[in-house]
């Protein structure tokens, strides 16, 4: 499952209510209750960009609570970003070199996760 936003963090919420899930990716996503998240099996693929303080205020304690679970999880940040990073319908916020970046990371993740 891939999600942007609003489909971050429905992302999330389906890594939480979803054992059968195997790959998540959300793209600056709410984070789900800490409470919740040893519900995930799935592996994650973090994107947060650097300058988004409502995203980012639960972003550590995201961190923590996977690591607590054992969730097996990598996290990016990409510097100079925005929220919406990837919107290239938004050029305040677009950041094509991060966005590309954040791209190729998400392909190779989702091959190594699913094909393996």
């Amino acid at each position: 499952c891939v999600g942007f936003c609003w489909g971050g963090g429905m992302t999330n919420q389906l890594a939480v209510h979803s054992p059968r899930l195997a790959a998540a990716a959300p793209y600056y996503g709410m984070a789900p209750d800490s409470g919740d998240v040893p519900h995930i099996k799935a592996k994650l693929l973090l994107h947060f960009a650097e300058n988004d303080p409502r995203i980012n205020s639960a972003s550590a304690g995201y961190e923590a609570a996977l690591k607590a679970a054992g969730v097996s999880y990598t996290a990016y940040r990409y510097p100079g970003t925005q929220h919406a990073f990837n919107n290239d319908t938004n050029a305040a916020r677009y950041n094509p070199e991060a966005a590309a970046l954040a791209w190729r990371r998400t392909i190779a993740f989702l091959n190594e996760t699913l094909r393996a």
